[in-house]
């Protein structure tokens, strides 16, 4: 069985210290929460484990092939390299955490460590997030503009990675002050904003946080590329006019000189038979 139990007050089978210094100043925050059997938590510990690595040594190699290779430093590629910082600080200063944890069964660097990780896992997320709608935007304005794209703009990329980080961190830092708050998750081996508390401050930031933070930029990655698969199949069907159009043109010469040939050759045999 992966699921041993199912604790309606939030604190049992975990770290029940946690939990209550979590809960206080908070009411409603007592949530429905799984515990994970030790095998449960064995596999969570084990997908973990595996999707860090492969994250770390991934994003390690993005980076490692922008510093080699000169001619990958374009200002685009910083959206993209800076998409590959904000995963493998993940990786990094959050997978470890949690990690240890499922291999414990239970949060294991107190009521701080879980504020740091739900933080930071939070902003590292939206960054990432919100990279994805910048780089779709400026593809698209590439392609509404493109006598105005100017290839070696880093101005222009620099300004849209800040505005990502300072976007991120304007809706990540709330619950550090009072706006919702960070707590444990699930079994009790990770940490996020709580999700499950009914109070108006809880479900106002969730709102927020859901419309502005995944909303919002979901929307505008999907109507830019949109736009560009729209304006790709227009392109394609007007080639496929113009060569179809440039086919019967030169069917129509063919014909014309064959026709103009054999016409040519006619007086010529005609002459010839006048002449024997």
């Amino acid at each position: 069985m992966l699921l041993s139990n199912v604790s309606l007050s939030g604190c049992a089978g975990v770290n029940s210290a946690l939990c209550a210094g979590a809960g206080e100043g908070h009411q409603g925050g007592g949530s429905f929460r799984i515990t994970l059997s030790p095998t449960g938590n064995l596999i969570v510990a084990v997908c973990l484990g595996f999707i860090g690595t492969f994250g770390l040594l991934n994003n390690l190699l993005v980076l490692v092939l922008f510093c080699r290779y000169k001619m990958l430093r374009s200002p685009i590629n910083l959206l993209l390299i800076n998409i590959s910082i904000s995963d493998l600080l993940v990786c990094i200063l959050g997978t470890p955490f949690s990690f240890a944890a499922s291999t414990q069964g239970r949060w294991l660097i107190g009521k701080g460590g879980c504020m740091w990780y739900g933080f930071a896992n939070s902003l590292f997320g939206i960054v990432s997030l919100i990279s994805l709608a910048v780089l779709s935007y400026e593809r698209y304005s590439t392609m509404i503009a493109p006598t105005e794209a100017d290839s070696s703009n880093y101005r222009k990329i620099s300004m849209g990675i800040v505005l990502t980080w300072v976007y991120s961190l304007v809706w990540t830092l709330p619950p550090l002050f009072g706006w919702s708050h960070y707590g444990p998750e699930g079994p009790g081996t990770t940490c996020s904003v709580d999700w499950t508390a009914k109070t108006p401050n809880n479900i106002s930031y969730i709102i927020c946080l859901f419309v502005f933070c995944l909303i919002v930029p979901f929307l505008v990655i999907v109507f830019c590329y949109g736009k560009l698969l729209y304006a790709i199949r227009q392109v394609g069907q007007s080639l496929l006019l113009y060569l179809n159009q440039t086919q019967q043109y030169s069917s129509v010469f063919q014909d014309v000189s064959i026709g103009h040939s054999k016409f040519g050759c006619f007086p010529n045999g005609t002459l010839s038979n006048l002449v024997m």
